[in-house]
């Protein structure tokens, strides 16, 4: 929306546009026509350029949609059990799911990212046999790269679990203990915090 009254929706990310995206640094502008010229291009940008006569270029309307899509991959979280994977492979929004205790919650662990799992296909047969395969299907929190990316806090006099991404700066995730209360917002400048390995 350019004035808070008239929303559009935003057009699904592309594995090109997420490419692109990643090349820019710096702020957002706030104008979605505004158009960035690719500083780094691949081959086939390359020889696209040597035909068309014309610099590669990336609307900040396509950026933003990139950006949202890796903050989703990257930082979007469900804790242990809000979701369930049936022996036929579907997953689904566990029903049954009563929140997180206390103990559990204060625990990295007990939150997965809500995406397509990538460590958890590395992971040996002994590693695996104390998993769940209904409940822990996806990747745990606490084998994020680098070590130490994630706050636990306490909120609202030990009553909200708020975890905070130290890699995407602005990323909040809070679960309220023993309820099926949870979510997670981003407020943020839309750059990933890349001197984070350095700051630890």
């Amino acid at each position: 929306s350019l004035n808070c009254v008239e929303w559009s929706l935003l057009p699904p990310a592309t594995e090109e546009m997420v490419a692109r995206a990643e090349q820019l640094k710096g702020r957002f502008q706030g104008d979605p026509s505004f158009e960035y010229e690719c500083t780094e291009i691949n081959a086939e940008d390359a020889e696209r350029l040597f035909e068309d006569g014309k610099e590669p270029m990336i609307k900040e309307e396509s950026r933003l949609v990139a950006t949202i899509e890796q903050i989703d991959r990257a930082v979007g979280i469900i804790p242990r059990g809000a979701f369930v994977k049936t022996p036929l492979g579907s997953v689904h929004e566990n029903r049954n799911f009563e929140g997180l205790s206390l103990t559990e919650a204060k625990k990295l662990s007990s939150y997965f990212h809500f995406t397509e799992p990538v460590n958890l296909k590395n992971k040996t047969l002994l590693e695996k046999a104390d998993l769940d395969p209904s409940t822990d299907f996806l990747d745990s929190l606490e084998h994020d790269i680098p070590p130490g990316s994630w706050t636990v806090q306490l909120e609202k006099g030990g009553t909200v679990v708020v975890l905070r991404s130290l890699l995407w700066l602005g990323l909040t995730f809070y679960h309220v203990p023993m309820t099926k209360q949870y979510g997670y917002i981003y407020f943020g400048t839309g750059e990933k915090n890349l001197d984070l390995p350095f700051m630890l």
